[in-house]
């Protein structure tokens, strides 16, 4: 695959008036791997170190078992304090892009941090979690699952590419997926304006589309506009569970650009912004 070089350092951006300081980004070429060559790369037992791209922590785990991902754990009680101060001191099911790092080798991956199943290692967590790779799937399906594939492009640096030549409904299914992981970074990639996100995602404790009206790909060559049908199931902090029926407006400058949500309007619609 393409090597992406990202250059490491902290700047500040301005975003809306408003100064941020910049998630840290990454000075090495980072891979974007298939599983099965990952598979081969990290067999069972081999020790590497997981970097969050959001915050520069890292920890060193092990490979302990998983055919279609890698079940994992932090090495010592050490590599759990800093993979739960990553998680903001609660273990989540959060999707978080990663770099797993091993010999010679950076390597584009997506981790959850909610401990399940069985542990082997005096490391003061509870069971193991795992880690996607691009191709790598759940135990459930064959495919691979949406917001870990988004948290593998994203540490690749290839998100952009990926929204670029989405369809319109793909776009939805992405926007809708960063807000359900609070991921700033896809839900700004996938919005036509800017918006101050941290607020609005801290709110946002779950979603999910349990229905969305589809058109034949045809019929959108030479759209600019479109209007989703769409029905939104919400858990909103303090709110409790919120259904949205209505429509997503897209909009694209051109045949040939990138749909955008409009998310003034999605947001405004359901009292977010």
């Amino acid at each position: 695959m393409k090597r992406v070089v990202i250059f490491f350092m902290f700047i500040q951006i301005l975003l809306n008036g408003q100064e941020v300081k910049a998630a840290p980004t990454i000075s090495y070429n980072i891979e974007l791997l298939n599983w099965k060559e990952v598979n081969q790369i990290l067999p069972k037992y081999t020790k590497f170190t997981v970097m969050d791209v959001e915050t520069g922590k890292k920890f060193k785990v092990q490979r302990r078992a998983g055919s279609h991902h890698a079940d994992v754990q932090p090495l010592t009680s050490k590599d759990t304090k800093i993979m739960k101060r990553i998680y903001g001191g609660e273990w989540s099911w959060k999707r978080r892009a990663i770099i797993v790092i091993h010999k010679e080798q950076w390597i584009a991956g997506s981790m959850h941090g909610m401990p399940h199943g069985a542990g082997a290692l005096a490391n003061n967590f509870p069971g193991h979690f795992c880690i996607h790779f691009y191709g790598s799937t759940t135990h459930r399906t064959n495919s691979m699952d949406l917001s870990h594939m988004l948290m593998v492009l994203k540490a690749s640096g290839k998100l952009n590419q990926y929204l670029a030549k989405a369809n319109p409904y793909e776009v939805i299914d992405a926007y809708v997926a960063g807000l359900k992981q609070q991921d700033a970074r896809i839900t700004s990639q996938a919005s036509m304006q800017k918006i101050n996100w941290k607020p609005i995602l801290e709110k946002v404790e779950n979603i999910r589309i349990s229905r969305m009206e589809l058109l034949p790909a045809e019929d959108l060559t030479e759209e600019i506009s479109l209007d989703v049908p769409i029905e939104i199931d919400w858990f909103i902090k303090n709110r409790g569970r919120q259904t949205f029926r209505g429509d997503i407006h897209l909009v694209r400058f051109s045949p040939i650009d990138a749909w955008k949500v409009d998310s003034q309007v999605f947001l405004k619609e359901n009292n977010l912004h």
